[in-house]
């Protein structure tokens, strides 16, 4: 009789093997069928994702069904590793994001970010040129900025409009830049001598496909609205990991179980 700890870890194993094939599925459609930076960016995490869980959760099954103590025993390694780094990772995030908060502006609805607000660690990873080539590549594809063209507010309401903190940092300019607004995309610029010497005014430009994309400000509009997503994986990961440890204490028990059951069946013959 298949005891219930084997039970349990084959029927969590069936949940997770069920899962994997979407997942892997919508890497592979997203692998053919991208024509962006932004998405080829993320087809390789989803296939990665989808064939790890794929991988884990035959090795469980195998191993706990089919009494395989070799295969549960890796199944068992991955999850401890996994179990660390999910740890590791929680810890990491709380640490990186605990600088970086929005400023508030007179007279304004919206924050206005710094780049220089946030941790170092962040700040060079939204500084690759690499990595800004695709983050810019993401935000043009879902025009975040479009949105508010289409609204085509008067200058009232939309300094009383509460901004995203992507929308406030990269669909207009800083309002240290003292530009004239003439809707929500276009900016007037002032004369030049008095002009902001935040480097985010020159970068900034009317074309809907630049705007302030090329700006700091941008970049930490994208870190401000990182902070707040990190922040609830972390609190996501943290139950999580008391699931995994509980995936785990039964995984042992159930190794525990084939091997006292082939252990028996050793000395019965």
């Amino acid at each position: 009789m298949v005891r219930v700890s084997n039970s349990l870890i084959g029927l969590l194993n069936v949940i997770t093997l069920l899962l994997s094939i979407p997942i892997l599925g919508g890497g592979i459609w997203l692998s053919t069928r991208a024509s962006s930076d932004c998405e080829k960016f993320l087809e390789k995490p989803i296939i990665a994702l989808g064939v790890f869980l794929l991988i884990v959760s035959l090795s469980g099954l195998i191993g706990s069904c089919c009494r395989v103590s070799w295969l549960l025993w890796v199944y068992l390694v991955v999850m401890f590793l996994l179990i660390v780094l999910i740890f590791c990772f929680t810890i990491f995030a709380f640490v990186v994001i605990n600088k970086g908060a929005g400023k508030i502006v007179s007279q304004r609805g919206y924050k206005e970010y710094r780049l220089g607000d946030y941790s170092n660690w962040l700040q060079k990873r939204v500084s690759s040129d690499e990595n800004w080539r695709r983050i810019k590549s993401c935000l043009q594809d879902s025009k975040v900025c479009k949105s508010l063209e289409d609204e085509n507010l008067p200058q009232a309401e939309f300094y009383a409009k509460n901004l995203s903190p992507i929308q406030s940092g990269c669909c207009k300019p800083p309002t240290s830049c003292g530009f004239t607004y003439m809707n929500s995309t276009v900016w007037q610029k002032p004369a030049a001598n008095t002009t902001s010497s935040d480097p985010d005014c020159n970068a900034w430009d009317n074309d809907k496909n630049i705007l302030c994309y090329n700006c700091q400000s941008c970049k930490a509009g994208i870190l401000a609205n990182l902070k707040r997503d990190w922040k609830k994986v972390a609190i996501v990961n943290i139950f999580f990991l008391i699931f995994l440890i509980v995936v785990y204490s039964i995984g042992c028990c159930a190794f525990r179980n084939n091997r006292e059951d082939n252990s028996y069946q050793r000395w019965k013959g």
